[in-house]
């Protein structure tokens, strides 16, 4: 089995983003290239892939945000944000292959975004859990994020029934745990 490497994406990696977004979403949440895109032209050092030999096989698309409502689906952001008093690391999108999974990949492709992101100077992070991932953010020190009624059907409107807003900031846990390897590149794994 080829080792994994996990790296910033690049525009050619679009068709694997791609095939893993159609291996992981149902239609409704399956963004269009131009709005995935537009992610890592925004924030080029937040997006990562995990590929195996040429093949995509995860990708985590992140971007700094400036509001409490997330980003609407299907839609490409402007290519900068407004200036505001609070900015927040927003974890758009984080999925994994069939083929990737059972890897720790999802941990190791937001840990290292994390670093990116604490390094941008954002300390709070928000993120949208589909599909019951909120487990999982949980296991990663995310908290369900207040939200009154209004905001909470304006998420739903825009994610879907199940979707949750979940939080976290510096203080409730380490972007990274010891184990992680903080670097770019080819690693071997079981």
């Amino acid at each position: 089995m080829p080792d994994v490497t996990i790296r910033p994406v690049a525009d050619a990696d679009l068709p694997g983003v791609l095939a893993v977004q159609r291996a992981c979403y149902g239609d409704a949440l399956l963004e269009p290239p131009e709005a995935l895109a537009s992610r890592w032209a925004r924030s080029p050092a937040l997006c990562l892939v995990a590929t195996q030999g040429a093949r995509v096989i995860g990708y985590l698309l992140s971007h700094a945000w400036h509001a409490w409502t997330p980003p609407k689906l299907h839609v490409p952001l402007p290519p900068d944000a407004p200036a505001t008093a609070e900015r927040v690391w927003f974890v758009h999108d984080m999925a994994i292959a069939p083929a990737g999974r059972g890897r720790r990949l999802g941990e190791r492709l937001h840990a290292l975004a994390c670093a990116a992101a604490r390094a941008q100077g954002l300390h709070r992070a928000r993120l949208v859990a589909v599909q019951g991932t909120d487990a999982f953010w949980h296991r990663l020190g995310y908290r369900p994020a207040s939200a009154d009624t209004v905001q909470r059907q304006a998420l739903c409107a825009i994610y879907g029934d199940d979707a949750q807003l979940m939080e976290r900031t510096d203080s409730a846990q380490r972007c990274c745990k010891p184990e992680h390897n903080l670097e770019y590149g080819t690693q071997r794994h079981p």
